[in-house]
C-alpha cells in the first residue's frame, strides 16, 4: 500500500516538473515517482558496481593475478569478428 510523504520544491523546479510531466503525457506525481525510482535504481546498481571492484581489487591484492587488458580487448574484437581466439590468460601481477 502506497504511503504518502510531502516533498518541496522550488517554484521554478515545481514548474520545470510540470513541464517536463506534460510533455511525457504524465502527472507530476507519476513523472516524480518514476524519477525517484529511477534515480533509486542507479544508486543501487552503483553500489553493487563498486561492491564488485572493491572484491576484484581484494582478489588481485590476495593472489596477484590479472588480465592484460590489451589481450583482453584484442580478444573480444576477435569474438566479435566471429573467430575463436585463445582466451587470455591471468598474469601474475
Amino acid at each position: 500500500m502506497p504511503v504518502s510523504t510531502t516533498l518541496k520544491l522550488p517554484e521554478k523546479l515545481k514548474s520545470r516538473v510540470a513541464h517536463a510531466a506534460k510533455v511525457a503525457g504524465k502527472t507530476p506525481h507519476a513523472f516524480m515517482v518514476e524519477a525517484i525510482e529511477l534515480q533509486t535504481a542507479l544508486s543501487e546498481r552503483r553500489r553493487g558496481f563498486l561492491g564488485d571492484a572493491r572484491a576484484a581489487r581484494e582478489e588481485v591484492v590476495q593472489y596477484g593475478l590479472v588480465y592484460d587488458g590489451d589481450e583482453v580487448m584484442s580478444y573480444l574484437k576477435a569474438r566479435l569478428e566471429g573467430q575463436r581466439p585463445a582466451r587470455p590468460r591471468k598474469r601474475k601481477l
